[in-house]
């Protein structure tokens, strides 16, 4: 593989953890937890949220549309930030040994505006790539190649000098289809190899 110019990060499960379904087992359990997802479209009211609608706004229209689950759906509007758990400390310390050896690292993320903002604040490694690209501004998602697109034309980067790393396998192919290099993260060990291989990181 050519050494790429730039390394392009996602954020959920790949420098924070993102696990709406295990934070609710810890809370109102797992069989309640199941019922739950099955009846109200979290998902998808994420999905909109991501996309640019108002997270309040759109966590409490779910809930007063559905009564029987108010009071877990309200969990999602109260304590959303809590579920951005745990910190990836491995990729943490990558980013900021790719920045200190003047390789250029960008955040490429489906994320609210104000999510993001919020998790700014909590999180100061947020705040410490070079650019930032998220859905929410960008009113776009991965997997869609508009992303991608918008990305490129920003940067001035594409096809191999940029590299990209998401948990999502389908986020990576449609990377890879736009001439990317890719990386499907579940482990940071065989990450930092990979990196190491096209000369990134020590």
């Amino acid at each position: 593989m050519t050494r790429p110019e730039a390394v392009v990060f996602d954020i959920g499960n790949v420098l924070l953890g993102w696990q709406p379904e295990a934070f609710y087992d810890g809370i109102i359990g797992a069989d309640r937890r199941r019922a739950l997802f099955a009846a109200v479209d979290l998902d998808g009211m994420n999905a909109r949220i991501d996309r640019g609608a108002p997270f309040g706004e759109t966590v409490l229209a779910m809930r007063d549309a559905h009564p029987d689950w108010a009071a877990e759906i309200q969990i999602w509007h109260d304590r959303w930030i809590d579920m951005l758990t745990p910190v990836i400390d491995e990729n943490v310390a990558l980013l900021r040994g790719l920045r200190a050896r003047g390789v250029p690292v960008f955040a490429l993320s489906n994320f609210g505006v104000q999510t993001f903002t919020w998790a700014q604040a909590r999180f100061d490694f947020l705040a410490e790539f070079d650019r930032i690209y998220t859905s929410g501004m960008l009113r776009l998602m991965k997997p869609e190649p508009e992303i991608y697109a918008a990305l490129e034309g920003d940067t001035g980067l594409a096809g191999a000098n940029l590299y990209f790393i998401d948990d999502k396998a389908e986020n990576i192919a449609a990377a890879r289809a736009r001439g990317w290099q890719g990386h499907v993260f579940s482990d940071p060990a065989a990450l930092r190899a990979e990196l190491a291989a096209l000369g990134l990181t020590p």
